[in-house]
């Protein structure tokens, strides 16, 4: 009996220290129309992926800004997410239908902005990812995987022998 549980407390310890080791948990950030912009740095080779961006009140709509960094032929700052409303009473969105929540990868470097909007509330959730792998820049192989193809039948030729009298 005492060996049983010297063995199930050294694999409860095991796995406990392998979620915190490979964990890479979701942030969750709360914006208000006071509060500071939000803003996220992601390095090159890292990727954020947001997969929650709402907004209670407001007449305004809160987006998600990503300003891209590094070569100055491609930096310019656009808006990629827009907030998906959950309370609808007020503003131009207040006769439509529930919306669908939608999600995001902003590949880096670049940095990303959620702006507050005066009388709402934002609730954003993401995750910030190293880009594992790598890709792009060479050396690796794009292999291609095709099924096998099947053997086909040979047209005018019978299983059966003819015979001609």
């Amino acid at each position: 009996m005492k060996t049983l549980t010297v063995r199930c407390v050294i694999a409860l310890v095991i796995l406990v220290a392998a979620s915190f080791a490979f964990a890479n948990p979701f942030k969750s950030r709360i914006i208000t129309g006071t509060s500071s912009p939000l803003v996220i740095t992601v390095p090159d080779d890292h990727f954020l992926k947001i997969t929650n961006f709402s907004q209670q009140g407001g007449t305004d709509r809160a987006v998600v800004a990503v300003t891209l960094q590094g070569d100055t032929e491609n930096s310019g700052t656009t808006n990629v997410l827009t907030a998906t409303r959950i309370d609808l009473s007020t503003g131009a969105n207040s006769q439509n239908s529930p919306e669908i929540s939608n999600r995001v990868i902003i590949a880096g470097p670049a940095e990303v902005t959620v702006a507050p909007v005066t009388g709402a509330t934002l609730f954003i959730s993401y995750r910030k990812e190293s880009n594992e792998g790598g890709g792009g820049g060479g050396g690796g192989d794009i292999v291609f995987v095709t099924p096998t193809p099947a053997a086909t039948g040979t047209p005018g030729i019978s299983p059966f022998p003819s015979i001609t009298p």
